[in-house]
């Protein structure tokens, strides 16, 4: 980035920040010191991120590492929505390290993608974030109807029924609707919106179908990742919560 283009972006990043804060308040949402940090830490990090990445695509053995605490972050991140569980960081690790991986074997198996650090680590990070999000949402949805549906549960368990059995349905829901906007954005992808990945590839230069070919693999990872994360750990949680029943 040009120092001429800093100017621009900073004025560009206040009003939005501005227009988020006036929205906000006038919605009563009493956001606008929460909109104002996330966005002086998105700062922050995108440009420490820069750096790392540079270094890591300068020295390709460090890609691994990169990944590895992108995954430590992810998990640890979803853990604490998860709050109350002893075992939350290694259940989320577990499932947001399954979804990624279980996504990113076809694609590096197949060859779809160059299995060097320069297309390896954004993708691999990609599939961690995405993991990272229907981990949480499956998992806050999941404790939230555990608690509301408690009693349905121990009924089940009454009878018999084993940890699985029992939550079943709640582990199914929580985490079909963990995976909702993830099938959102693959159907509607070039009708709606054009995703990121897409938009980058045109803007440094790459040519339509190569930004396709890249953006179809992406979405696709995602929905595999997002899918697989989601099950493991509804499945974990659920056996969790039927041995150690969630408070009310």
């Amino acid at each position: 980035m040009s120092p001429a283009e800093v100017g621009p972006l900073a004025v560009a990043l206040l009003l939005l920040v501005a227009v988020a804060v006036v929205a906000g308040r006038a919605g009563g949402l009493g956001q606008e010191r929460a909109v104002v940090v996330a966005v002086a830490r998105a700062v922050v990090q995108v440009l420490v991120v820069g750096v790392v990445i540079g270094v890591v695509l300068a020295t390709p053995v460090l890609a691994p590492a990169y990944l590895a605490l992108a995954l430590a972050v992810a998990s640890g991140t979803s853990a604490r929505q998860l709050g109350g569980l002893r075992s939350a960081w290694g259940v989320t690790g577990l499932a947001i390290g399954v979804g990624a991986a279980a996504a990113a074997l076809p694609v590096l198996l197949t060859g779809a993608l160059e299995r060097d650090a320069r297309d390896v680590v954004p993708f691999g990070a990609q599939l961690v974030g995405g993991a990272m999000t229907a981990t949480t949402l499956a998992g806050r949805r999941l404790l939230d109807d555990a608690r509301q549906q408690w009693d349905v549960v121990e009924g089940w368990y009454a009878l018999g029924a084993t940890p699985r059995q029992a939550t079943a349905q709640l582990a199914r829901t929580a985490a079909a609707r963990s995976v909702g906007p993830a099938l959102d954005q693959t159907r509607n992808v070039g009708l709606v919106v054009l995703p990121g990945a897409f938009v980058g590839l045109l803007l440094g230069g790459a040519s339509p179908l190569e930004a396709a070919r890249v953006q179809l693999l992406v979405l696709a990872g995602l929905l595999a990742a997002e899918t697989v994360a989601a099950v493991v750990v509804t499945r974990l949680l659920a056996r969790a919560l039927v041995l150690r029943p969630v408070e009310a």
